[in-house]
């Protein structure tokens, strides 16, 4: 993919102008709003149905693999554009268009692809997958059990494309060794980087968004919402036990699902693996692991400051900078080609994409269309019919459209129905629907979220192709089973009006227990001592 597009100075260009645009976007943007932005003209009645349009007919691209699905998105984004400018009114220009591209996502990931490039030199990865393959005893069931609660753990506490950039190796190493098909186990892994990711408020982008949006600070100024505001806490308490109540179910379709290829067992000499598969460079393991160490512990920091300078994505690009200057100051060529550019540009043209179809007024239909049936409902189910509807139309939405600008459209629209005293509905309830309809909702393709896209372009790299159908296969029944699982909480939580508070605590304890005692269950019996195979 790559060597498709070997370019080497285009490509050393474009990420030291990505580095910079990224740390000066702060002084840019104020300048910006100081200095005029584009606005949309009013959209003619045809604007929201051809908008539709365009989506359909970019999914139609790409569920059909008529064309690479970066090649999708580029057109997509194309044909936005020209649709924008055929509306009488002034289209955009190209900086309107640039400022459409999330710079944070994409100084992300190609900061940590950089990263770990360097970090699979040492031979670490390939070390992992040893060990991970002697905890499992040789099944590969507990080992993609084994991978895929590393993934949701590392995914609660490090945003999700991080996590997938840092495991997806590992687990491509470990299909090499016992002469496995990695796609099973690369799409669990997925599943359960976006499960995890909705525990916490730094898991995954929608989170973040809420977050910050609805934090006690940016609600200060709301008299109805003052005292409402979202933690980092909160979203631990509320979140977190929906999460626990998912995982076991997910394990347990996800062998349903994928029984040929998650079920047998591959026995190897687990000493011989360790003498192949062992470290290859010492010295430049303690040197990129140091940085990387660096890096995560950033990560969880960052949360903490305000700074504009101090985000993901110069944490990244900083790291990789860093990790170059350290370990090949004259050889940057080699770390360059590692980038994954066909997903950088995937992304960058959905981003057009989706941004232009907002401004088209998609988003906001479905975000009226909301607001209208809850103001409809009848007063004693309203809070009800909220919570659905909310959990509902963010999964599916955010299944087939990128939950970004989704989140940032629906969360003004979530604080407007929490401050009409009419309709009587508490800003909590409301948060974690969206939340979870949004985070849960990105495994249901794979252009849900962005961790897919990044798990599918780096296993296209390594030779294996997860096409839209076969990620469909798998991905969009877990979206269900959990976003079933998700109403079901959040409805015995906060929509059913209970006689004592102690009833619905009870019984979400009993689905939180019930959901870890069947792990062991799903785990399996431990896999009978194999003689001593010689390693092939």
């Amino acid at each position: 993919m790559s060597k498709a597009l070997n370019a080497t100075g285009i490509c050393q260009r474009l990420i030291l102008s990505l580095f910079l645009t990224t740390i000066s976007m702060p002084s840019v943007m104020a300048a910006s709003s100081s200095s005029g932005v584009w606005e949309a003209p009013d959209m003619p009645s045809w604007a929201v149905p051809a908008a539709f349009a365009i989506l359909l007919g970019v999914y139609a691209l790409i569920i059909f693999e008529l064309v690479h699905r970066a090649l999708a998105a580029a057109i997509g984004g194309v044909v936005v554009v020209i649709t924008l400018h055929a509306i009488p009114g002034s289209g955009p220009d190209l900086g309107t268009i640039v400022t459409w591209i999330d710079e944070e996502t994409l100084g992300l990931l190609i900061g940590m692809m950089v990263i770990v490039d360097i970090l699979g030199k040492t031979g670490v990865f390939e070390w992992a997958a040893v060990q991970a393959y002697a905890m499992s005893g040789g099944s590969i069931w507990r080992l993609s059990i084994i991978l895929c609660t590393i993934t949701a753990v590392f995914s609660a506490f490090l945003d999700n494309v991080t996590t997938i950039l840092l495991i997806v190796p590992v687990t491509i190493q470990i299909a090499r060794v016992l002469g496995l098909e990695p796609i099973p186990l690369i799409i669990a892994e997925v599943m359960f980087s976006n499960i995890g990711g909705a525990a916490t408020q730094i898991g995954d982008p929608p989170n973040i968004i809420i977050g910050a949006q609805l934090s006690p600070q940016a609600l200060s100024s709301n008299d109805m919402l003052a005292d409402q505001g979202i933690s980092f806490i909160d979203f631990i308490i509320h979140i977190g036990p929906a999460v626990v109540i998912c995982m076991a179910p997910s394990f347990w379709l996800l062998k349903k699902l994928e029984m040929d290829g998650l079920s047998g067992e591959r026995h190897r000499n687990v000493e011989l693996l360790k003498i192949r598969y062992g470290i290859k460079d010492k010295e430049l393991l303690k040197k990129s692991g140091a940085i990387l160490a660096l890096v995560i512990f950033a990560f969880f920091a960052h949360s903490s400051f305000h700074h504009p300078i101090f985000t993901v994505a110069t944490i990244a690009l900083g790291g990789a900078v860093l990790m170059l200057l350290v370990t090949s100051p004259h050889h940057v060529e080699e770390q360059l080609d590692a980038v994954e550019w066909t997903t950088i540009i995937f992304f960058a043209g959905l981003f057009i994409m989706i941004h232009g179809l907002e401004y088209m007024g998609l988003i906001n239909a479905i975000a009226d269309g909301i607001s209208d049936t809850i103001s409809q409902a009848d007063e004693s189910n309203r809070l009800m019919v909220a919570v659905l509807l909310l959990l509902w139309v963010s999964a599916i939405a955010s299944a087939f459209i990128d939950n970004i600008p989704y989140t940032a459209t629906m969360v003004p629209v979530v604080i407007e129905l929490a401050s009409d005293p009419e309709l009587g509905l508490a800003l909590g309830p409301l948060a974690w629907a969206l939340a979870l309809g949004a985070c849960l909702g990105g495994n249901g393709t794979i252009i849900g979220a962005s961790a897919n896209v990044v798990a599918a372009g780096l296993a296209e790299e390594a030779g294996y192709d997860i096409s839209f159908n076969r990620f469909f296969k798998t991905g969009f029944p877990i979206m269900i089973l959990t976003v079933t699982l998700a109403t079901a909480y959040c409805l015995v939580r906060y929509a059913i009006e209970w006689s004592n508070d102690i009833i619905p605590m009870a019984i979400i304890a009993a689905m939180m227990l019930a959901s870890v005692s069947l792990t062991p269950m799903i785990y399996g019996p431990t896999p009978s001592s194999p003689p001593d195979f010689e390693l092939e």
